[in-house]
């Protein structure tokens, strides 16, 4: 069996791999040299240390990196002493040798020089490859979260060791340098640069100068942790505009750096960042503590994006869109990812976790803060509340259903664990428990406790207990017994509801996507705030949100001759399974034109009904026929919830072609009227729901293999290919119409796909191209889809071609073969970074025997699966939950169907 999440069984002491306390760092001058024509790059730190402990060693960071001999200056010793020794550990360590002890309580200087070469990795000081007239540049970038400073420069780089940072960068005079802070002086080098004194290996970075180079100097930063720390280096070009700060009145200029190609594509980003910062401001009651705000769009780049404080880094496809063809789809998650990493300059830089046990701190906070609470204010047509149900709230309950799963508060040992927890349980689940603690106390009162969490901790860091004590101060309650176990244990629970004669007894229980959990895996007890909404004698709907269920089981008193329902507004994190009697009246009112039940209510009916009915508590027939009676629903994101839920069904059911065509004739029958109703066309008068309505339509009746639908996409795709104009391919179906195109014709429209990668005009339509490359039909052609993996895909773009592939029943066995052949390779090429876990994940995590299963197991026993073991483990959970949904529920599907013929 492959290596089960959690820490290894021969489990090592957190001595290990976090550093000793004898020393701390206080400040950093970092002076790095970077040569962008032998891709290289070279440096020289000199820290300032507080000595705690009396010691001859210290212990720091270095991984990947030449180094160069240590030196160290005692103010209490008045000496500088050369190492006597050094030794380098497999966790990424170095320890230095001193001939004097440092005595305890005096501070010293610590020098040392190192070197690195510029490579495509994505992780620490790395290259990114861009094309100028046919020829490919490089410029060079920082990612440092979560363990990777270690590779530019020897640190103590763990979040708690805060220190400030002085960078001096070296460069090419053509070139722009960009860091944390503002530059305080940039000039072309001279040999009147160079001091008399400097250290041989700094005075070394001058030596082979001249005036094509040049020095910029960056004001010091105020204290953070190494994982924030970033500089840059290219020939970059930028959009700029300010804003005034609402706290202090101070004017912050706000940049936004690209390849010259492609700046123009960032105004969008830098609109949305400069509407948000000052909101963020007001909110927190804390003022933006630095003079800018820049950000750097990366063309090569592992994550979605990254809040380096001062200076946030990002993919293409997260900063950039064209404002004249830009889909709805882009707009929103440009806008998502730009106020989500502003929301990170107060949670994770200003304040930041003590330990990445703690990293739902950051990303819970920056996702409920960015995706939620602050751009509803930016962008309320958006309904992003609405829509936070299905891309975050159900898509964490669904990992969390599984009992491979992990708290929101995880230990995390070493790196290996580390890049594991970025995941929607640290953003998903954890922004959901903070939604649903903001419902339960109101979002006032709960931002006026995560103000008094900021300021209490200003440039430090913190732990769970200070939010709830931040909150608890604002509210009067006690957060931390309420929330506790929502933080610190696995899982969520179904709550069980049935009737009484004065109202409703409440059950909770653990929820499992594989059915009722064992007494053993279902122990913990949470405070569940039950929101119940029912009506009044006028018929107006009445919440109640002081109802919490704080035990096994409880009553509640209630009319249950009028219409009722919990978590109101599908605030809660948790499933709620009523008798089919009380779920046939909630559907029945959920489809009225005027029912008490609000879009949030609806679009949680439906995911309810499909995890309960995959978890066998519910038949999947009943969540058919909910689905079934809101065929007249007007609501986007009640259409757009139904269609994932059928895609699901689909995509688990994929080698029983009956059902997939029973289930493709109720997508058609439910959608198929929708695009009749609305059309192909987008027009600039269309409200938002209208324009996303139209487009899930469309790719819904395209996926259902509509004949008329799919007619009209692929004559729009013919006229591209026969004059070179896309006019007739709207932004918002450019991916269905690909898709379509390939999947559906042969060569021609394969060629002329990677025609449209190789020459994009935006990132969303070449990440278009590349799921259109994994839709063909054709063996062959799928055969040179996974070519292109391994001979010309960016390493960045790799996960793009395997959700395309995962999503194509045609190729699923193909991939899981690749990744299986190709194992050493992708391996290799990715265990540095976020992606190996997601190709892991989309190679395997679509099927669904046993035999699949087996061979899974047997493939990865001789495996190290230490740095992807949680989403392996997730994998075969998801295969088990799968084979079992298929034996109990295919004889009820086939007899749904059959009623439904007759009707």
């Amino acid at each position: 069996m492959a290596t089960p999440p959690g820490p290894p069984a021969a489990s090592k002491s957190n001595d290990e791999y976090r550093l000793p306390t004898d020393v701390k760092p206080l400040h950093y001058d970092v002076t790095i040299k970077t040569d962008l024509e032998k891709l290289e790059f070279e440096g020289f730190v000199n820290i300032s240390l507080d000595i705690r402990r009396e010691t001859s060693s210290i212990t720091l960071n270095a991984t990947a990196l030449e180094l160069g001999k240590a030196s160290i200056y005692s103010d209490a010793l008045k000496v500088e002493q050369e190492q006597s020794g050094q030794t380098l550990s497999n966790a990424q360590r170095v320890t230095y040798l001193f001939p004097k002890a440092l005595p305890a309580g005096s501070l010293a200087q610590m020098k040392i020089g190192f070197s690195g070469k510029l490579v495509g990795s994505m992780t620490g000081y790395y290259k990114s490859l861009y094309e100028v007239d046919g020829k490919k540049k490089a410029y060079a970038l920082t990612q440092f979260e979560p363990t990777d400073a270690r590779r530019t420069f020897p640190c103590w780089d763990e979040p708690l060791l805060k220190a400030t940072f002085a960078i001096t960068m070296i460069s090419r005079a053509d070139t722009v340098n960009l860091s944390n802070m503002p530059a305080i002086s940039e000039e072309v080098y001279s040999p009147a640069a160079a001091k008399p004194n400097e250290h041989p290996d700094l005075a070394k970075l001058y030596s082979s100068l001249d005036n094509t180079w040049k020095i910029t100097q960056f004001q010091t930063t105020p204290p953070m942790s190494t994982y924030i720390v970033a500089f840059a280096n290219g020939h970059f070009a930028h959009l700029e505009k300010s804003v005034t700060m609402p706290l202090s009145g101070k004017t912050i200029p706000l940049k936004i750096y690209a390849t010259a190609d492609v700046v123009h594509q960032a105004q969008f980003a830098l609109d949305v960042k400069a509407s948000v910062l000052p909101l963020y401001e007001k909110i927190f009651d804390v003022e933006y503590p630095l003079p800018k705000l820049d950000t750097l769009v990366a063309t090569d780049f592992d994550a979605g994006a990254m809040e380096n404080w001062g200076l946030i880094t990002g993919r293409t496809n997260a900063l950039l869109l064209d404002p004249q063809k830009a889909d709805l789809d882009a707009k929103k998650w440009v806008a998502a990812v730009q106020s989500h990493e502003v929301a990170h300059m107060w949670f994770g830089n200003i304040t930041t976790m003590e330990w990445w046990n703690y990293l739902y701190l950051n990303e819970g906070f920056a996702t409920l803060m960015g995706e939620v609470i602050i751009a509803d204010k930016v962008f309320p047509e958006w309904k992003v509340d609405s829509e936070f149900i299905t891309n975050h709230l159900n898509r964490a309950l669904s990992l969390d259903s599984k009992l491979s799963s992990h708290p929101i508060e995880v230990d995390c040992p070493d790196a290996n664990h580390i890049n594991q927890i970025f995941d929607s349980l640290s953003y998903s689940k954890a922004a959901s428990v903070l939604r649903m603690l903001s419902n339960y106390v109101g979002e006032e009162l709960f931002l006026k406790g995560v103000s008094i969490y900021l300021k209490k901790k200003l440039y430090a860091n913190s732990v769970t207990k200070d939010l709830w004590e931040g909150i608890g101060a604002a509210t009067g309650k006690d957060i931390i017994n309420f929330m506790d176990n929502w933080i610190t244990k696995i899982g969520f629970p179904v709550l069980t509801v049935t009737e009484t004669p004065t109202g409703i007894a409440v059950r909770q229980d653990r929820f499992l996507e594989t059915g009722h959990a064992e007494p053993k895996d279902n122990e913990t007890i949470w405070n569940v705030p039950l929101s119940i909404v029912t009506v009044d004698k006028d018929g107006k709907p009445v919440l109640n949100k002081e109802a919490v269920l704080g035990a096994r089981e409880q009553t509640f008193e209630l009319d249950t001759s009028k219409p009722f329902k919990l978590n109101a507004g599908t605030v809660g994190v948790y499933r709620v399974l009523y008798t089919p009697e009380r779920l046939s009246k909630i559907a029945e009112e959920a489809s009225k034109e005027n029912g008490i039940f609000s879009l949030n209510d609806r679009v949680g009916l439906v995911h309810d009904a499909m995890a309960l009915s995959k978890a066998g508590l519910a038949k999947l027939s009943s969540a058919l026929t909910l689905i079934d009676g809101l065929k007249n629903e007007k609501e986007y994101l009640v259409w757009s919830g139904i269609s994932e839920s059928l895609s699901g069904l689909v995509s688990i059911w994929w080698e029983h072609p009956q059902i997939v065509d029973q289930l493709n004739a109720l997508r058609r029958a439910l959608f198929v009227p929708l695009v009749e109703k609305l059309g192909f066309e987008y027009l600039a008068t269309d409200s938002v729901d209208t324009s996303l309505l139209r487009t899930c339509a469309i790719s819904q009746a395209a996926a259902a293999k509509d004949e008329g639908v799919i007619k009209e996409l692929q004559s729009r795709f013919a006229h591209f290919m026969k004059t070179g104009d896309d006019s007739r391919i709207p932004a918002d179906l450019q991916r269905v119409i690909f898709t379509v195109a390939v999947r559906h014709g042969g060569k021609a429209e394969f060629d002329v796909a990677i025609n449209i990668h190789d020459n994009a005009k935006t990132p969303t339509e070449r990440i278009a191209a590349m799921q259109a490359l994994g839709s063909a039909e054709d063996p062959e052609l799928l055969k040179e889809t996974l070519k292109f993996i391994s001979t010309k895909a960016r390493d960045q773009d790799v996960v793009y071609f395997f959700r395309g592939l995962s999503g194509n029943p045609k190729a699923r066995r193909l991939l899981a073969q690749y990744f299986k052949e190709e194992y050493d390779t992708l391996y290799k090429r990715f265990e540095s970074t976020f992606t190996l876990k997601s190709l892991v994940e989309l190679s395997m995590g679509t099927l669904s025997t046993e035999k699949d299963r087996v061979d899974i197991v047997e493939f990865f026993q001789d495996k190290d699966t230490s740095k992807y073991n949680q989403g392996l483990a997730q994998v075969l959970d998801g295969i088990r939950a799968r084979i079992a949904y298929i034996e109990r529920s295919t004889s009820d599907l086939t007899a749904w169907f059959e009623a439904r013929s007759k009707l």
